[in-house]
């Protein structure tokens, strides 16, 4: 592993974690109001996009957290569908 490849992994997940504590909160609140849907939709998009682009340049600085990443927006996106559907 080279030093870029660190210096990628490191970013990656500092950004990624950086996401589990409004997960976590948005799980045990309940409460997803303050995400707006266009914001689901850009965000999302553009991390696939980032996942897509990871895989292209086989990337794995790039590919794992993305991959996290969209998987933590998928769960918030989850929920608030569930929040939208017993309004």
């Amino acid at each position: 592993m080279n030093t870029a490849m660190l210096i990628g992994l490191v970013a990656g997940s500092m950004t990624t974690a950086a996401w589990l504590p409004q997960v976590v909160k948005a799980f045990r609140t309940k409460s997803t109001q303050d995400f707006s849907w266009s914001w689901f939709a850009m965000f999302g998009f553009g991390v696939a996009f980032w996942l897509v682009y990871g895989f292209a340049i086989s990337a794995v600085a790039v590919i794992l957290p993305n991959a996290l990443t969209f998987l933590l927006v998928l769960s918030l996106f989850t929920l608030k569908v569930r929040h939208v559907r017993t309004l």
